[in-house]
């Protein structure tokens, strides 16, 4: 039960619907049949990256000449709402994809660009993110891995944790110290190709409450050398500055998962109330069933609305660091009281896992701490009041 009025913004075009098209019969096709299985196994099959990069499903919004699909950043919105549709959190597509690749595109030289974008764009490498450790998550300035400069090269010490992607990626952007002696100013972003370095291992593939399918891991870095031409930037310390640009998209894309993720518990909900009986009549048939369903869709429709209106802003570049905090945190706390309401009106079959509203349960908890923890969230909008 889509509103059409809400659907969609101003930015669709018939090139995007055919990319839309393209993207939900992969999502349907190759995704949706393998999602149990990847939630046992703890991660996607690999040659679903080479899969999706041979059908221009990995980085849409990469220009052309790298490799990518040359369109702007509603390819990306299609390809995470398609995805969500099918209920898979396993693959991580949108960080590589709407996160890593455009942290290359917007800060990397010509020469790096080159290198990488094309593997990333064609699903050869998979990237990810080091920004989290085990004593910092959202306090990014306190990082302690560091990249110390010796010679031509770096060389990285430090210990990673909670990272997407991280049993299959083959380049890591890594947040590091170039300079422990500052805290912002002293923050760096610098690649490793894994298969490049010695000194870096993978940890454990994390066993975590949701997201079962998506390898989140563990990195080590010890005296990993890589060459000084892999910082990201035109000098060091630039790394807290290139997060905070970022984040506004990151913010953006972990809501519109949110928004999608609400679409599809209320759509099953709906129609699984409408089937089961109780006291001899249908579920729905209870006012508290409509009243509650009626309030939902309620809010469903004002995330939609919001999150459309920020995904103009973002391809106007106009969406600032405030308007995205509140979409993120407002979104995700809608989207697990919801799904948490939909799991209650599935009754006892909701907390089986044979029925999809028990996996998008436990996946909607960590949207709340990623990307920034709601509260730090709330921090930043605060600020600014």
């Amino acid at each position: 039960m889509h509103n059409p009025m809400l659907a969609n913004g101003s930015y669709m075009t018939d090139e995007l619907r055919m990319f839309q098209e393209t993207a939900r019969r992969f999502m349907e096709t190759e995704v949706a049949p393998h999602v149990a299985r990847w939630d046992e196994e703890g991660c996607v099959d690999r040659e679903l990256w080479t899969k999706a990069g041979e059908l221009g499903l990995v980085c849409p919004s990469i220009p052309e000449e790298y490799g990518g699909g040359g369109g702007n950043f509603a390819f990306e919105k299609v390809l995470i709402e398609e995805q969500a549709k099918v209920g898979c959190s396993a693959w991580g597509l949108s960080l590589h994809a709407g996160i890593v690749a455009h942290y290359i595109l917007a800060y990397g030289t010509e020469a790096q660009k080159q290198a990488w974008l094309p593997k990333l764009c064609s699903g050869e490498l998979v990237g990810a993110i080091a920004m989290t450790e085990p004593g910092t998550g959202s306090d990014l300035q306190s990082v302690r891995t560091t990249a110390i400069a010796d010679g031509d090269d770096y060389v990285i010490n430090g210990q990673k944790v909670f990272i997407t992607n991280g049993q299959q990626a083959g380049l890591v952007i890594v947040v590091a110290k170039t300079n422990p002696d500052e805290k912002a100013k002293g923050v760096s972003l610098v690649v490793v190709e894994t298969d490049k370095v010695e000194g870096f291992r993978r940890g454990r593939n994390l066993e975590k409450v949701g997201m079962h399918g998506q390898d989140t891991s563990e990195l080590f870095f010890e005296n990993v050398r890589i060459p000084r031409s892999n910082l990201l930037g035109a000098g060091e310390g630039m790394g807290f500055v290139q997060l905070m640009q970022q984040l506004p998209q990151e913010r953006l894309i972990v809501a519109l998962a949110g928004v999608a993720a609400i679409e599809l518990a209320l759509d099953q909900t709906t129609q699984y109330v409408k089937d089961r009986k109780a006291f001899g009549k249908r579920v729905i048939d209870f006012q508290n069933t409509r009243f509650k369903l009626a309030e939902a869709r309620t809010e469903a429709s004002l995330a939609r609305v919001f999150i459309e209106r920020c995904t103009e802003l973002l391809l106007q570049q106009k969406l600032d660091a405030v308007t995205a905090a509140m979409a993120k945190y407002w979104v995700t706390d809608k989207q697990f009281e919801i799904i948490d309401l939909c799991l209650q009106l599935h009754g006892g079959y909701g907390y089986m896992d044979e029925y999809p509203i028990s996996r998008m349960w436990r996946d909607s908890r960590v949207q709340r701490i990623y990307g920034g923890t709601n509260e730090i969230m709330k921090e930043l909008i605060g600020r600014f009041l």
